[in-house]
């Protein structure tokens, strides 16, 4: 009985461990704060979230060239950026991947495919993959909204874009236009994480 019970306690400590390590290395929950950063846009300059003054906040996207989910979700990127970074909310858009492994993501393919789109929203390179880790982003796409706070950016929304990544005409739960939406309109965000779902970010 004894030693069931030294088992039961070891395993449970063990288990808090895992659990505790995985906290530690998953990123940004929400209430966190996002550290800013310095990235390279497509058109040669650095972008940092500071650099924006009047945002009241941002949309950022982990997305790329090459993965079908985030192609999918293209469109209804730019049309994010569109409606909401004249409110204060506009698009971030962030490559993650390692372009040794995924060359049709590297920087003259990001140019390529955002002239081609029309993107009206910065469209950076994680160059050493440093960024990503931190917000604990693991799909393209993946979203992190953040709110502008005297504490710094908030993260106050994480995960996918929407609900149908295969039709925007079947979409019944935009999740990052109702989070803005909340926040533009001073009420609660009903919800605030939801699970990306893309493909997994080249390393």
């Amino acid at each position: 009985m004894k030693t069931l019970k030294l088992l039961t306690a070891l395993v449970l400590v063990l288990t808090l461990s895992a659990f505790t390590i995985n906290t530690d290395t998953k990123g940004y929950g929400i209430g966190d704060i996002a550290t800013d950063f310095s990235l390279e846009n497509i058109d040669g300059k650095m972008v940092s979230l500071s650099d924006y003054k009047e945002a009241k906040g941002f949309i950022v996207i982990f997305t790329c060239n090459t993965c079908p989910y985030s192609v999918a979700y293209e469109d209804r990127i730019e049309a994010l950026n569109k409606k909401y970074a004249s409110k204060g909310y506009p698009v971030i858009a962030i490559m993650p991947n390692n372009t040794k492994v995924k060359p049709g993501d590297n920087m003259e393919a990001m140019q390529q495919r955002a002239k081609e789109k029309g993107f009206t929203f910065p469209y950076l390179m994680d160059k050493g993959q440093t960024v990503y880790p931190q917000y604990g982003a693991t799909k393209t796409p993946h979203v992190y909204v953040l709110q502008k706070t005297e504490k710094g950016n908030m993260v106050k929304y994480i995960g996918a874009i929407d609900n149908n990544y295969k039709d925007a005409t079947a979409v019944t739960e935009t999740y990052v236009e109702d989070a803005v939406y909340a926040l533009l309109n001073n009420t609660a965000i009903e919800i605030k994480e939801t699970k990306a779902i893309g493909c997994s970010i080249k390393v």
